[in-house]
């Protein structure tokens, strides 16, 4: 397994690099009655590091995230969250689901579904009012969600919303933040300010983030390593490491061409490949780019 960079790509000290691990997975297997959808799995993840987690569709991406929440049970090998089982870390977890249907939540105001992120763990008393207002107002103000606090839910945008669940997710001060395709059906303006509030984040606050997508490219230049699943197994490393031609074709088990052209990684022919834009969608070839700084041709 590829060790943590020792510089991000902008160029500030990963500060996790001495610190213990914040997720730890050694030997890890989920199964589904006699189908394992992945297994060997050893990870350590570090505070302040953003891992990518890519992978086709039902390679266990999402099996990967509520295994975190500990909503799923390992198969095989041990999994510790901040020291502890994920169960009793959970309040120090914030997690950003995928777009949904509103359906119950369509008529809650912007700052309601916040307030949850605050005090819908605590039975009897809750805090005083004004202290929880003030947390959600610094919550909203903070992933720039003020303007529409008062808003409800099924009247704002893609963008708008995700901007609230990412308010919710970061009101409890958590050190992990999950982020399960919190891009699905945004565009890339919306794309590339969500995973820059996510960054700030994590650099203000030296929270980790483990990042489920199917859209690397908005977010390729602030990765510090990727965990790459497939139904050949799995690879971890940094992009470069794992994005590869030798890599994907491993993985995939069959031949994937990846190649550097201006600026850009060009992968062609990976079945299902997360990094594929919809509109290159294939049953047989895709054919895609990822923008990185610092690459040349």
């Amino acid at each position: 397994m590829a060790s943590v960079p020792q510089a991000r790509r902008a160029g500030t000290d990963h500060r996790g690099n001495g610190s213990a691990p914040v997720i730890g997975l050694r030997g890890a297997a989920l199964s589904y009655g006699e189908r394992t959808v992945w297994q060997d799995l050893t990870l350590d993840v570090r505070p302040g590091e953003f891992l990518a987690v890519l992978g086709p569709n039902g390679s266990g991406k999402s099996s990967l995230v509520r295994a975190l929440l500990g909503r799923e049970p390992l198969s095989a090998g041990s999994l510790t969250v901040l020291g502890r089982s994920p169960r009793e870390a959970a309040r120090r977890i914030g997690y950003i689901p995928q777009q949904a249907e509103l359906s119950a939540q369509a008529l809650l105001r912007a700052r309601d579904l916040v307030r949850f992120g605050i005090d819908g763990h605590r039975f009897g008393p809750g805090l005083r009012r004004a202290a929880v207002r003030r947390e959600v107002n610094e919550a909203l103000e903070a992933v720039g969600a003020a303007a529409y606090a008062d808003v409800p839910l099924g009247m704002l945008s893609g963008g708008e919303r995700q901007r609230v669940r990412i308010g919710q997710a970061l009101a409890t001060d958590p050190q992990i933040l999950l982020c399960d395709e919190p891009l699905t059906s945004l565009d890339l303006h919306h794309q590339r300010a969500i995973t820059q509030l996510i960054d700030a984040r994590r650099r203000s606050h030296d929270t980790a983030v483990v990042f489920v997508t199917h859209e690397i490219n908005p977010m390729l230049d602030l990765v510090d390593r990727v965990l790459y699943l497939a139904p050949g197994g799995h690879r971890v490393g940094t992009p470069d490491e794992v994005l590869t031609s030798e890599s994907l074709s491993q993985l995939y088990r069959t031949q994937v061409d990846v190649v550097r052209v201006r600026g850009r990684v060009v992968v062609v022919g990976t079945p299902d490949d997360p990094a594929a834009p919809p509109h290159h969608a294939d049953t047989h070839t895709h054919t895609h780019t990822h923008t990185r700084k610092g690459v040349r041709p």
